[in-house]
């Protein structure tokens, strides 16, 4: 029988190990287990909560971007109206221009071919006193005597008559 007690079922030992599973059991749940997985749990969320906090800023700084690219849109439109702007009023500022020189251009050659006439009629006054008084001259040597007023005047408007028809020709 001997064979038998080394194979036997001891049931309190048996008894006394499943006590100590259960002990040490209830020891690693209470001290191990339940603080770890509190650990794990409040990891858990601090992961999550930068998880969110990564993906609530980027979605921030898409929005960003997407206000910062309108912005500048919007700022590239602007500046294109103001050139075009700028560009219409120098346009119109040059037409006003240009037309004001045309006007005083035209202005001063007006005036420089009234001056001209007015000179070219000075001119011919200053001539025909000249003349009248050389052909005075010249009537009274050629004549010997002295030229009445009346016969000094035909004399004259018959000469610048003449002058006038070579002209002419």
């Amino acid at each position: 029988m001997q064979n038998l007690d080394v194979i036997s079922v001891n049931i309190w030992q048996m008894l006394a190990s499943l006590a100590n599973l259960v002990i040490i059991f209830l020891l690693v749940k209470k001290f191990l287990y339940k603080p770890v997985k509190k650990m794990l749990e409040t990891r858990q969320n601090a992961i999550q909560s930068d998880y969110d906090a990564a993906r609530d800023a980027k979605n921030q700084a898409l929005a960003d971007k997407d206000a910062y690219e309108e912005k500048l849109r919007s700022a590239k439109a602007e500046a294109d109206d103001v050139i075009k702007s700028a560009v219409n009023v120098a346009s119109q500022r040059e037409k006003e221009i240009i037309a004001e020189a045309k006007v005083r251009a035209d202005g001063i050659v007006r005036q420089a071919e009234n001056d001209a006439v007015l000179e070219r009629k000075k001119a011919e006054d200053g001539i025909k006193k000249e003349i009248v008084e050389v052909s005075s001259l010249l009537t009274e040597k050629m004549l010997g005597r002295e030229v009445s007023a009346a016969d000094h005047q035909n004399f004259i408007d018959s000469f610048i008559e003449s002058i006038g028809e070579d002209d002419a020709d």
